[in-house]
């Protein structure tokens, strides 16, 4: 059984399926090429899974996909958003991966699955506007 909790965030995420799928490349043997779009600056590109709800989503080398949050006008809001979005992952990837607290910190959490190789972390930084951003970042650790 769902807690309401969960349950809110299952209607809430509407990038659950894309996640999930973004995280089992995270182990496939050619990573995030399946998903790699037109080239960007340096060792960026486009991605063509973009996660619903995020935006400027990207792929950085061979091994890491990040999407920001669209800017919140307040850091409060943005630490908010980062506690619903850490319980949106976790229940999104029902109970198979957990917060690592003695890795994570204030406005920096940190997540891992209890089998392969990501990792996610959800950072708060100021966007361009002086508002604030939830940057979530998967990577492949080791990579």
């Amino acid at each position: 059984a769902l807690t309401a909790g969960a349950a809110l965030a299952q209607d809430a995420a509407p990038y659950y399926g894309d996640l999930k799928r973004v995280a089992s490349l995270a182990s496939a043997r050619d990573r995030f090429a399946s998903i790699a779009g037109k080239p960007r600056e340096g060792n960026f590109s486009d991605t063509v899974l973009p996660l619903s709800g995020w935006k400027d989503c990207s792929l950085y080398g061979s091994g890491m996909y990040t999407c920001d949050s669209p800017g919140l006008p307040t850091k409060n809001e943005a630490e908010k958003a980062q506690a619903r979005a850490t319980d949106e992952i976790l229940s999104c990837f029902a109970g198979s991966w957990l917060e690592i607290k003695d890795r994570s910190s204030p406005g920096y959490v940190v997540l891992h699955p209890a089998r392969g190789p990501a990792s996610i972390t959800l950072s708060i930084d100021e966007g361009d506007s002086k508002d604030f951003i939830l940057r979530m970042t998967l990577f492949v650790r080791g990579s």
